[in-house]
């Protein structure tokens, strides 16, 4: 989410004119019809069901039916291999759907909290809407999940940043949460061993792919050697090619990854010892805190308005507990 909201704001404040090949494009829902996932935080009592925040997220309304498929393949794997040991989205209706008063931005946010025997901390997601003073608007969604430090395994990230229907951005990861010059064997067994990078390497074979690199150094600094991030596109007028695109090669490469997470990272606890859960306490509590205050605080309430920002902003530091 973070990632996503910094590359928002630079779109949304650039006096700069914006290259074709990512200007925004005009709100286009489609027509296919797209299987709806089970999920938790559903109400089913809505007499309103597009009002209703607790089903904001999981419509995903302004991107694509393919990035739309592919985040309720994601969220629905996570529900379903964490099962019972995820709690139900319990965020205030205002903070699970948001808006800006001028009404041309728009996000959600949904947060499962795991019950304490789980080495899953929470799971988080989010999409935002974006409409740029140009026309059209940038569509951003997201998954994250988080681990407790009573396990050394890396978290898991997809960030899918839209900008044309030929366009877009993949941000998709298992960040570190340890050094891997000290701990070589932790590069081992989370990255070499499970071949990772062959993912990446197998993406940036096709023409259309170009290595991203995030404006944010400290985003550059927590993602991991094997991590995916890269420019898509495709000729203008290519609307199918980009689709296939999604459908055929991230979405295969997403699920996978997801899989790995979760086999090996969130349901094994690694049984820390008591200094490296201090480390780990450390740095989880760093890394959440800069996200806060230097993405997300900075940048939503250019967005959406101080106002609103303190309210969300509020929500997810009790969420991180920074």
């Amino acid at each position: 989410m973070a990632m996503a909201v910094h590359i928002c704001t630079n779109f949304l404040h650039s006096t700069h004119t914006v290259p074709s090949s990512l200007r925004p494009y005009p709100a286009n829902p489609s027509s296919t019809t797209v299987v709806r996932t089970r999920i938790s935080c559903l109400s089913s009592s809505s007499s309103s069901p597009r009002m209703d925040p607790q089903t904001k997220f999981m419509e995903f309304p302004h991107v694509s039916a393919p990035i739309r498929d592919l985040m309720l393949g994601l969220v629905s794997s996570v529900e379903t291999h964490l099962g019972s040991s995820l709690l139900p989205c319990s965020l205030p209706p205002d903070v699970q759907y948001y808006q800006n008063p001028n009404g041309n931005a728009e996000g959600t946010v949904f947060v499962r909290s795991a019950i304490p025997s789980s080495p899953v901390d929470f799971i988080l997601g989010s999409w935002i809407n974006c409409k740029l003073p140009s026309g059209g608007a940038l569509n951003i969604a997201s998954l994250s999940t988080y681990l407790k430090p009573s396990t050394n395994a890396p978290n898991f990230l997809i960030e899918v940043i839209q900008s044309t229907p030929t366009s877009l951005v993949l941000i998709l990861d298992m960040p570190p949460r340890k050094d891997l010059v000290l701990y070589p064997e932790y590069l081992k067994t989370f990255y070499e061993d499970t071949e990772l990078d062959r993912h990446r390497q197998l993406l940036e074979k096709l023409p259309e792919v170009t290595p991203y690199s995030s404006p944010s150094l400290y985003i550059r600094a927590l993602i991991s050697p094997t991590a995916i991030l890269v420019r898509i596109e495709a000729e203008a007028g290519e609307i199918t090619r980009i689709d296939e695109i999604i459908r055929d090669n991230l979405s295969p490469i997403a699920n996978e990854m997801i899989e790995v997470w979760l086999s090996l990272c969130a349901s094994v606890d690694k049984e820390v010892g008591e200094a490296e859960m201090a480390y780990l306490e450390k740095r989880d509590l760093i890394t959440k805190t800069k996200t806060i205050e230097i993405d997300l605080g900075a940048n939503i309430p250019r967005l959406f308005g101080q106002e609103i920002a303190d309210r969300v902003l509020g929500v997810l530091r009790g969420v991180f507990n920074v």
